[in-house]
């Protein structure tokens, strides 16, 4: 199988063997790095990024804050759920890790047992990287950046194709886009409910941002100084 990468009859393979073989270029501390990044540090990044989206929306409060974090709400949830849905199919097309059947890979994670297709980690930070972008463009686009590169970090680790990758971005990109006015339809009301909350409605708008987004006062101050604007004007 290693010799369609060098006949070119297999795309697949091929773009596999190029992107591992700059492991086997790279130092030593730059595959570690790129190990613990591709296992691990993509991931925990996107789980920042989706709570960093969470403050910047309840600081700036405003009318659409509960609907913004309703979606923010949704984006791990559908990472979760086509996690499952990978199940199955996994289990259907059972395809081997490319370390199985190709030699010459230069693997970086060890243990990788299950089958490959499809990659559970391209699969849940593009389902969260769309799912932030619904809720908001600008930390979204830094979601489907942060995605993009852990599909690369799947295949430089030798432990998936190309396809595999591919595939995860297409069922977290249709769960998190196909699923999403059901999911808004069902957590917005919730959210929205807890805005309301005198105790946790700081999870959806910071503590004295009123719901057009301004500043809100304390009570009696507007009256207070209306009345001195009063006597201000009389002298």
């Amino acid at each position: 199988m290693a010799g369609l990468a060098e006949s070119g009859s297999n795309p697949d393979v091929d773009l596999l063997y190029d992107i591992n073989g700059l492991a086997k270029d790279a130092p030593a501390w730059f595959d570690r790095g790129m190990e613990y990044v591709g296992e691990y540090g993509l991931l925990l990044a996107m789980v920042l990024l989706v709570v960093w989206c969470w403050w910047s929306v309840r600081r700036r409060g405003g009318e659409d804050a509960a609907s913004s974090v309703a979606a923010l709400v949704w984006a791990p949830l559908a990472a979760g759920i086509a996690v499952l849905v990978n199940v199955p199919i996994r289990g259907f097309v059972e395809r081997p890790r490319p370390f199985l059947t190709h030699q010459g890979l230069d693997v970086l994670v060890s243990g990788k047992t299950d089958y490959s297709f499809v990659s559970d980690h391209a699969t849940i930070t593009m389902a969260m990287g769309v799912g932030l972008f619904v809720a908001n463009r600008k930390f979204g686009l830094f979601g489907l950046g942060l995605a993009l590169l852990e599909g690369f970090c799947r295949i430089y680790m030798g432990v998936h194709y190309p396809t595999d990758v591919v595939g995860g971005f297409a069922l977290g990109t249709a769960v998190a886009l196909l699923l999403s006015p059901v999911a808004m339809a069902l957590l917005t009301p919730v959210v929205k409910a807890v805005e309301r909350s005198p105790r946790a409605g700081w999870l959806v708008r910071a503590r004295g941002r009123s719901y057009g987004g301004q500043d809100t006062t304390i009570p009696g101050a507007q009256r207070e100084a209306a009345g001195t604007e009063e006597r201000d004007l009389a002298a």
